[in-house]
């Protein structure tokens, strides 16, 4: 089974990865890059290791973040500085669903390590946070 630590740092490396490297040429942490790659050895790193990484990261990501626009999504995220075929809007889609898979696991690792059983709905997701059209 996956730790926390390791699915923490895998998702620091996707967003360093789609967010930072391939559209920017930043490699902010090689570390992670390394440990954490897709097919890269299974280890079980501290939680607090990769917590504090994935933090810098998303941190580092939030002014490419936002300066994206429509235009800017359609743009091709180079992969080893060739054209890939992947738009920038398709790789943050790609992202999203990589956490909430990753997520579905950590709620897992959290019953298992559990007595009682944790919430399975988002809640009032209508009321703290509806649809906004741009």
């Amino acid at each position: 089974m996956n730790s926390i630590g390791w699915i923490v740092g895998h998702l620091a490396w996707q967003e360093q990865r789609y967010l930072l490297h391939r559209p920017q040429g930043i490699m902010l942490r090689q570390d992670i890059q390394t440990e954490f790659t897709t097919g890269a050895p299974m280890t079980t790193p501290s939680l607090a290791k990769t917590l504090a990484a994935w933090r810098t990261i998303t941190k580092a990501t939030d002014p490419f973040l936002d300066q994206l626009t429509t235009d800017k999504l359609l743009v091709d995220v180079p992969l080893n500085g060739k054209k890939s075929g992947q738009t920038q809007g398709s790789a943050i889609r790609r992202l999203t669903y990589h956490y909430w898979y990753h997520i579905g696991e950590i709620q897992a690792i959290r019953q298992q390590l559990r007595d009682n059983p944790l919430p399975i709905y988002v809640g009032n997701i209508e009321g703290k946070a509806p649809y906004r059209p741009e």
